[in-house]
């Protein structure tokens, strides 16, 4: 997946380390990477959910590591891709993304057999964040 970057090269879609207030490590995080001058950007999808993550770290963390693969949908695609792949590829990543929607609508019937109405929400949270991705 690219992107173009203002300077004139292209951006490489890659799983990075994003590091907040010198104490915490947010691991996984989608960022577009220009290997020309070095630029990253946090993927416009997901950047909204990583500030509200460094929102509830507060002003004064403690030191630790958080996995954000395992915390957003997206993130965990894509990282089950890199799996899958030596690089972000866009057939691969429509494939794993295919498969996490497949497990999650089939979370979903199971919720909805029970009348779990809190696990139907969070299920549909989890799917919602993927079905931006492709809009995106």
């Amino acid at each position: 997946m690219l992107k173009h970057c203002s300077c004139g090269g292209e951006m490489h879609l890659k799983l990075r380390t994003v590091i907040f207030a010198k104490k915490v490590n947010i691991n996984n995080v989608p960022v577009y990477n220009c290997s020309d001058c070095g630029r990253n950007d946090v993927f416009p999808g997901v950047k909204e959910d990583v500030g509200k993550l460094v929102g509830q770290l507060g002003v004064t963390p403690a030191p630790h590591s958080i996995p954000f693969d395992q915390v957003h949908e997206w993130a965990g695609v894509l990282s089950q891709a890199l799996l899958l792949s030596d690089s972000l590829q866009a057939s691969v990543i429509a494939r794993a993304a295919e498969e996490r929607i497949n497990q999650l609508l089939d979370l979903w019937l199971i919720a909805s057999s029970l009348e779990d109405e809190t696990w139907k929400q969070e299920l549909q949270s989890r799917l919602s964040q993927l079905s931006a991705q492709y809009i995106s």
